[in-house]
């Protein structure tokens, strides 16, 4: 089977308003689609709700800021990737083109689209999935469920959690931001024939996934969620 003011989404108010922020945080298929674990951003907005206001529908370009208040602006990016490397540059790039963008609550963010992907792939959720993956992404991934149902076969998941989560690339290309993710979560899994008899998994052991997502979002969009735009699996 790999998106959250991606402003964002992508906090603990309630379920119905995490939902809505990541509804559209995932999408571009790569070839290497499958159903994937997690993007993006839902601490976010709660982490500026006071500055919002009546803002919250309005994007709202980063005003120029003194040498001073923009190397503060990159303490966050300082701490998730080293200075002067390609991954701080790009993060950098990102955060002049959205002030909204900061690598922790984006990762929390993720982490939360994840889960919800993975677990909306398993159970056949097309809804779920349409609301938080790209066209294309969506339709690879409703054709892998339509195969399955024709051979009336059914996946059984649990989602262990998220061992590690990381950012290993990021990039503007033109006015979209791009930021790519080492994903390595614990997943229960099995799929089961039309008898019941299990085809692949184990209904019984915890599996290591690996996998490498890329979101994307057009930082001059009104719309601030990102969108899942690759996945792969990772050896």
């Amino acid at each position: 089977m790999e998106f959250f003011d991606f402003g964002t989404i992508f906090f603990l108010i309630a379920a119905a308003v995490i939902f809505f922020q990541l509804r559209n945080v995932l999408g571009r298929r790569t070839g290497n689609e499958r159903p994937p674990f997690d993007p993006y951003t839902a601490n976010r907005k709660a982490s500026r709700k006071e500055d919002a206001g009546d803002r919250e529908n309005v994007v709202s370009l980063p005003r120029r800021k003194s040498a001073g208040e923009a190397e503060n602006n990159y303490a966050e990016i300082d701490k998730a990737a080293k200075p002067g490397s390609e991954l701080n540059k790009g993060m950098r790039a990102i955060r002049d083109a959205d002030a909204s963008f900061e690598p922790k609550s984006f990762t929390e963010g993720a982490k939360m689209a994840y889960e919800m992907i993975v677990m909306a792939f398993a159970d056949g959720d097309r809804r779920t999935l349409k609301n938080l993956l790209s066209r294309e992404v969506y339709e690879g991934f409703v054709a892998a469920i339509d195969e399955r149902e024709k051979r009336n076969e059914k996946i059984e998941s649990s989602f262990v959690g998220i061992d590690r989560m990381e950012i290993i690339g990021a990039e503007m290309k033109g006015s979209e931001a791009h930021v790519t993710l080492r994903i390595v979560s614990e997943l229960i899994s099995a799929t089961r024939d039309s008898a019941g008899q299990v085809i692949d998994g184990d209904p019984e052991t915890v599996a290591e996934v690996k996998d490498v997502w890329t979101f994307a979002r057009d930082t001059r969009a009104r719309d601030p969620n990102w969108k899942l735009v690759a996945t792969e699996a990772e050896d």
